[in-house]
Order: C-alpha cells, then sequence, then structure tokens
C-alpha cells in the first residue's frame, strides 16, 4: 500500500457574476488527477504556473478542500476530518512554502516558530523543548544563537531551512515541499536541496516536491508528474521522463532547461525552437475540443502519458 494514495482529485473555484452573485462558472484548478507517493521517495510534480500543482500539494496538506476525489492515507479518506483527526493526519503530513518570509511569523522569534508543532502535537517539557528545537537547528545547520533572532535577520537559505526544521519537527512521514528553492541563488538552491536529502536519508520521509525547475526535479525526484490546464500530461520514473518523453508539453519542458555547455548552446536553441515550433502546430492533437488534456494511457508499466489514440495505435504496432 502506498503511503498517499491521491484518486480523481477535483478543486474547482466557482466564478460568480450578476446582481445576485450567482455561480456562472468555474475555475478547473485541478480537474480529475491521481498519483501515488510511496513511503521514502521524493514524488515530483512539475508544471508551469497555474498548472494546478501548488493547490493539488495544498490539498494533500489539507489547506484546499477538495471539490471532489479521495486522499487516502492508510488506507482510509482524509477528506473527512474525523479519519484526519484519528490518523494524527495533521501531525504525519507537513509542509515547506514556496515564500519563505510570508510563512514564518515576522512577530516570533525562531525558537518558537519551530516549536510551535512540538507545542501542538508532542507536548513536552520546557527543556526538552528547547533541546528538540536545537536538535533541528544543528540538523539544517544553523547556530545555537538563531534561537532568540527573528525571521527578517535571516537570508533567503537560512529562512527556507528554518521551514524544514519546523517541517520536520514532528518526524512527518510525509513533507509537501511547494517550490523550495525557487526564490534562491543557485549556490543556496543546492545547500538546501542537500538538507532535505540528508534528512530523508536520516529520518526516511517522503517528499512531494512540487517545482517548475526540470533541472532540480532531476536531482531530487525518483517519480515525476506533469500537469498542465489542471492535468496530469505524462506520468513515470525519472528516466521515463528525462530520457523518453512522449507527450509534446513534456518535450516543450525538457527543451527549456538551460544549457551551461557554451559548445553546444546554439544546438540547444536550434532543438528548443523545433521543439516550440512542433508544439504550436500539434498541440491540439493532444487536447480535446474543449482544450482539456486527453485521459493517460499507459505506454509501459511505469509510463503513462495524455496522447492520441492514432499514436497509442502506432506505438502498438511498434510493439508487434
Amino acid at each position: 500500500m502506498s503511503l498517499i494514495e491521491v484518486k480523481d482529485l477535483e478543486v474547482h473555484y466557482p466564478i460568480r457574476s450578476g446582481f445576485w452573485n450567482r455561480v456562472t462558472d468555474e475555475v478547473l484548478a485541478v480537474d480529475g488527477i491521481s498519483l501515488d507517493i510511496e513511503a521514502g521517495e521524493t514524488y515530483g510534480l512539475v508544471g508551469e504556473s497555474g498548472s494546478g500543482k501548488s493547490t493539488t500539494g495544498k490539498s494533500i496538506v489539507g489547506l484546499e478542500k477538495p471539490t471532489k476525489g479521495q486522499i487516502l492515507y492508510k488506507g482510509k479518506d482524509i477528506t473527512k476530518p474525523r479519519n484526519r483527526h484519528e490518523l494524527d493526519y495533521n501531525q504525519d503530513v507537513q509542509m515547506i512554502f514556496q515564500d519563505s518570509l510570508s510563512s514564518l511569523n515576522p512577530r516570533k522569534r525562531i525558537e518558537d516558530i519551530i516549536a510551535e508543532p512540538l507545542r501542538n502535537f508532542a507536548h513536552l517539557s520546557k527543556d526538552d523543548e528547547k533541546l528538540r528545537v536545537l536538535q533541528l537547528l544543528d540538523i539544517v545547520g544553523l547556530d545555537a544563537d538563531a534561537l532568540y533572532k527573528y525571521p527578517h535577520q535571516f537570508s533567503g537559505g537560512q529562512r527556507q531551512r528554518i521551514g524544514v526544521a519546523r517541517a520536520v519537527a514532528t518526524n512527518p512521514k510525509l513533507i509537501v515541499a511547494d517550490e523550495p528553492v525557487s526564490a534562491l541563488d543557485l549556490s543556496v538552491q543546492a545547500q538546501v536541496l542537500n538538507f532535505m536529502k540528508k534528512i530523508q536519508r536520516d529520518f526516511g520521509v517522503s517528499y512531494l516536491f512540487i517545482s517548475h525547475d526540470l533541472g532540480v526535479v532531476r536531482h531530487m525526484c525518483d517519480n515525476i508528474a506533469i500537469m498542465h490546464r489542471g492535468r496530469i500530461v505524462e506520468i513515470g520514473t525519472r528516466d521515463d521522463i528525462y530520457n523518453h518523453p512522449m507527450h509534446i508539453y513534456t518535450k516543450r519542458l525538457l527543451s527549456a532547461i538551460p544549457e551551461t555547455s557554451v559548445e553546444h548552446r546554439e544546438e540547444a536553441r536550434e532543438h528548443r525552437e523545433a521543439v516550440e515550433k512542433e508544439f504550436q502546430e500539434n498541440q491540439d492533437r493532444y487536447y480535446d475540443k474543449d482544450g482539456k488534456v486527453l485521459p493517460l494511457i499507459a505506454v509501459t508499466d511505469t509510463h503513462k502519458v495524455a496522447m492520441p489514440q492514432d499514436e497509442v495505435d502506432e506505438l502498438q504496432r511498434e510493439d508487434d
């Protein structure tokens, strides 16, 4: 059994208009996605801004209420409040937010910020609580003098590490990391990502790693789902996505990864332009008449793609 099973999750937001403020339409932020997160793995959820990936993460944590679908933890649907309480779900699933500054209370010292989940769930004595906070600071590479400082006294990378410390305080089973390094310099990104991997090795925690940066996702994730227009267009292992991409949108995202080698820069630019041209000319084949992503079809045991039927038939002929 997977640690978390998301089944046909939908999050729709009503659009109201008119004198009576009636619902006249809906924004389909998440439109029926399914994914499984195993214990101890890092699962990547990738897509452009507005694709629905952050809404998916917030729904799993409980910050957004699903319109339809199930989120199963230990076999029980935690969209029902009673099950969340019985399974200690709020303790076992934590979140690292994208904006480290706004996610930390500016009026509280770091000691109180990190201790907050401990006070909610662990109920330690004052001395044990302080010792635990010091241990957490040490885990993320911060000194003890950070206890009495405020969030604005730290750099962006240090604040993100404080966010990691707060997230692991209750020894969670899953951490939803919503673009945890997107606002950081490259060198600081590496530090935070390395700390996250170290914590995973030491404590066996799982991550749902939400990002638009496929370069970072390649470094972090075992399995990856690509989201577009509220749905998953391709899902597979790291090898499936990076070495055998099949959806036209996945190819477009991969072509956007910056080329660091000067010698291959011109070649990469030509490839990116060719992929963009193919996307503009053929994207209608990969979406239905309403612009929605086509249903996922299993290509291999680990690889599913939302692709037109004629391409599926061609693949089957090649296999035969």
